[in-house]
């Protein structure tokens, strides 16, 4: 008996992308459940950013449908459909780097919490923003830099405060454009560890090159090559799949299990 599309947190159905009469995205079709952590993978130039964008609505289809907690958002604006409950963070740190790191999360947290642009408020006497954004930065690891300026801080704390800015609004299903993507072995050993703290409980998608982050983080594989989702399962499966071996990962796996990934 088919499931019923609200048990899924995230769907994409027959999407297709094109610009001009090239077609980016070919009939990508994929189901996420809630509080599965999915990593998508492939070549470069198979589309994932691609995807990342019509998911999160920087983009509208040409075709198909996205579903996001059982309403359709395909077409609607950014800000809407993160009002519906998704959040993203993009490949280049996006933060307010004149803010200090506490009022970069209370930033986040506002409108989630009813006060939207109601600024001419003393932002001080907000004690329930005060208190989450407090929280928030508990569990990114960064009480101590309180009240050090973005911009000072090392590029692992701006993602780190990058991602409290994204899960800030409350939203349950969370979009992480490459997330690690600079950072040294250690810093990305402890970066994964925090992913899986701040998205617990929560859905995740997350775009990663580095295969010892997806096969630390995953539990599932989203496999896309030339715009299509060629494969969707766990770690285990994935790099079993000939198919996945052939298109993309080749190497890739024989190293991950070498290294015992």
């Amino acid at each position: 008996m088919a499931q019923d599309a609200t048990t899924y947190s995230l769907e994409l159905r027959n999407l297709r992308k094109s610009f001009g009469k090239t077609e980016i995205i070919r009939g990508a079709n994929l189901a996420v459940k809630a509080g599965e952590r999915v990593a998508i993978i492939g070549p470069n130039g198979a589309g994932k950013s691609t995807l990342f964008n019509l998911i999160s609505g920087r983009f509208a289809p040409t075709s198909g449908e996205v579903v996001l907690n059982g309403q359709r958002i395909d077409g609607k604006k950014p800000f809407e459909i993160n009002r519906m409950g998704l959040s993203r963070s993009f490949q280049i740190t996006n933060i307010f780097p004149n803010l200090s790191v506490f009022e970069n999360l209370r930033c986040g947290v506002l409108w989630s919490m009813g006060y939207k642009y109601t600024f001419l408020r003393f932002l001080s006497g907000l004690h329930d923003a005060n208190e989450r954004a407090k929280q928030l930065m508990e569990m990114i690891k960064l009480e101590k830099k309180r009240d050090t300026l973005a911009v000072n801080l090392t590029y692992a704390e701006q993602r780190a405060l990058e991602i409290g800015i994204t899960i800030a609004g409350g939203a349950n299903v969370i979009l992480l454009d490459e997330p690690t993507a600079g950072m040294s072995r250690s810093e990305t050993t402890r970066f994964i560890h925090l992913i899986k703290e701040v998205t617990e409980g929560r859905t995740l998608l997350t775009v990663e090159h580095d295969m010892g982050v997806v096969f630390g983080l995953a539990d599932k594989i989203a496999v896309v090559v030339y715009g299509e989702v060629i494969a969707f399962d766990t770690p285990e499966n994935v790099r079993a799949n000939p198919r996945v071996q052939e298109a993309y990962l080749g190497s890739a796996v024989a190293d991950a299990q070498a290294g015992g990934h």
